[in-house]
């Protein structure tokens, strides 16, 4: 802008002095033309004068007329003030104030003698190398001669003066000239920058909008045509700012959108480059963002299946779903929809492909077909078992009151177990669907695992187990006391029948200090065998309902395969996390991490 703002001043300074310097030269050569003109006016009439006085009826020899036309000559050079000149008709110099007439030239040639002889008087400028200066010759055809030997009578005068002040007059020009340059300057570059400075103001606001800066404004207050510009700038930069916090609203909402989305979504453009990708879509493929974006479907290092299928979804613009095992970065079942796109005029856009992971529905639905088939296996046995004997009863064992007393000792067995199978199923059901209410109290922990370990003393004594405890004093929890009671009793139950005779089960409680300076807030319970153990395959699934490492013992002793499923739940509803460790023939270790407040 100030380039422009000088270009305008220089512009408007140039227009001016060629202006003034043309009117200059009109001027200058009028003037020139004006003083040449009124010195030819001059000379016309002292010739004339020297006509009237000239005796023109003078004879004699040439010599005579020489020396009188050369005595003339110098006498009115005096009053004339001019170089005089007589010549006669051939153009011989008969007399001249300054040289000798026969030392001269002929000057019938001259161009001033020759306008003279067309029109009676002639004049003619030229430069005179004797005087170095330029010289203004004047003659007039003489008519009045009676003997015509006198035909022209010449006066000459220097143009020093008249040059003199013509360059005096360029002088005040020129000086009058650079002072209207200054003014034409000053006046020039206020007006351009008064011009200016409101469209610099809008091109440095419009500059700012393009590169995103929404918030500047042009300050113009001038009402004119620039001013009503600078309006119109700030108007669009007001709508430019609305419309981008609405795109920046509905992007960010977008964004957050996809960012938290369980699905993935990965979006493929015509030239098939991956353009977006989320999360949850970088977690199930493996790979970050960084990595696949702007790179073509085929080399973003994926599983054939899935490659395959993003092909046929550009080959027939169709929608394609499937279910996909993808083994890394770990192995997850993932329902795969690829969805062609297109723009609003029906270009072909690319391909939107939506990824859902089912691999906890799918293991959820193992789960359910696994556990009705338990719940019947479970259900089939003890009724078959009441269903046998019964029957044997029924067809004459009744008889043989020893044989009856076994059979009718074992159905009642069998249908205790059926019981106990049926209430720790609805149990269950009760705990998963969240149905149960939690009634939480401080309880101590001293004396609560005291009296469990004593409820369940007279099992141990059977096999000869040894049952201690390590508890400080002074521990409290909050927590519902009766479903805490029952995973203490599950967890040394389970200790106490797979831990073999003259074993050892202990309980363990624990504050969990963080920081010296702060009371513990979680507190741990470790209830530890030195039963049978359990393998290290068999970890993950213990806690799974019906699971049993051993099935054979796991019916013999008449558990139902839900206890530890159940304590696992009732952990949760405390808020807190069970884990296991163990060692084939060395015991196991249960670990349960409680918050003290709720």
């Amino acid at each position: 802008m100030r380039k422009f703002r000088t270009r305008v001043s220089f512009i408007f300074i140039l227009l001016i002095g060629l202006s003034v310097l043309g009117a200059g030269l009109i001027t200058a050569k009028l003037l020139e033309n004006t003083y040449i003109s009124a010195l030819k006016e001059s000379m016309q009439r002292e010739i004339r004068i020297i006509m009237a006085t000239i005796d023109w009826s003078k004879s004699g020899s040439e010599s005579e007329l020489t020396q009188y036309f050369s005595g003339q000559a110098r006498y009115l050079k005096e009053s004339a003030d001019a170089r005089v000149t007589f010549i006669r008709t051939d153009g011989t110099v008969l007399g001249d104030s300054d040289h000798k007439p026969e030392e001269m030239d002929n000057h019938l040639n001259r161009q001033e003698i020759m306008r003279a002889q067309e029109e009676g008087v002639g004049a003619f400028i030229r430069h005179s190398d004797t005087l170095d200066q330029n010289m203004l010759y004047v003659a007039v055809r003489v008519d009045a001669s009676g003997d015509k030997q006198l035909a022209y009578i010449r006066l000459a005068t220097g143009l020093a003066n008249v040059e003199a002040k013509v360059r005096q007059l360029w002088m005040l020009l020129l000086g009058g000239l650079l002072v209207l340059f200054i003014i034409a300057g000053i006046i020039s570059f206020r007006i351009a920058h008064n011009l200016t400075r409101p469209l610099e103001k809008i091109t440095r606001v419009a500059h700012q909008i393009s590169n995103m800066n929404y918030r500047s404004r042009v300050n113009i207050r001038n009402r004119d045509e620039i001013g009503q510009l600078g309006q119109a700038i700030n108007t669009m930069a007001d709508s430019l700012q609305l419309q981008v916090n609405r795109i920046l609203e509905d992007e960010g909402r977008l964004k957050s959108v996809l960012e938290n989305m369980m699905n993935g979504v990965v979006m493929i453009d015509s030239e098939e480059r991956i353009v977006l990708l989320n999360r949850s879509a970088e977690e199930f493929l493996g790979f970050s963002s960084e990595e696949l974006l702007g790179k073509p479907y085929d080399q973003a290092k994926q599983q054939f299946e899935f490659t395959q299928m993003i092909g046929e979804c550009f080959e027939s613009h169709e929608h394609i779903r499937d279910e996909i095992i993808f083994y890394f970065p770990e192995e997850r079942i993932l329902e795969v929809n690829l969805s062609p796109m297109s723009h609003v005029d029906g270009e072909w856009a690319g391909v939107l492909i939506v990824l859902h992971d089912i691999t906890a529905m799918r293991r959820l639905e193992r789960m359910r077909s696994e556990f009705v088939a338990n719940v019947s296996h479970e259900l089939k046995t003890p009724i078959a078992a009441v269903k046998g004997f019964a029957e044997t009863l029924l067809a004459g064992a009744l008889n043989d009151k020893e044989t009856a007393k076994s059979f009718l000792q074992i159905i009642f067995d069998e249908s205790e177990r059926l019981n106990r199978l049926i209430g720790d199923i609805l149990e269950l059901s009760k705990i998963e669907s969240k149905r149960i209410p939690m009634h939480f109290s401080p309880v101590e922990m001293k004396s609560f695992v005291d009296r469990q370990l004593h409820m369940l003393k007279a099992e141990a004594d059977k096999k000869r187990i040894e049952l201690s405890m390590q508890v400080d004093d002074d521990i409290y929890i909050e927590a519902d006391e009766d479903r805490l009671r029952q995973i203490v009793i599950n967890l040394l139950s389970n200790g106490i029948n797979y831990t073999p005779e003259g074993g050892k089960v202990k309980v363990q409680v624990e504050p969990i200090v963080v920081h010296p300076d702060v009371d513990y807030e979680r507190v741990r319970i470790i209830i530890s065998d030195t039963g049978m153990g359990i393998p290290k395959k068999d970890l993950p699934r213990i806690f799974e309902r019906f699971y049993r490492v051993d099935k054979a013992r796991s019916r013999s002793s008449g558990g139902t395969g839900l206890g530890l499923s159940i304590v696992k739940h009732l952990v949760e509803l405390h808020k807190g996390t069970i884990s296991v460790e163990s060692e084939v023939g060395l015991g196991s270790r249960f670990t349960i991490e409680l918050p003290v407040i709720h």
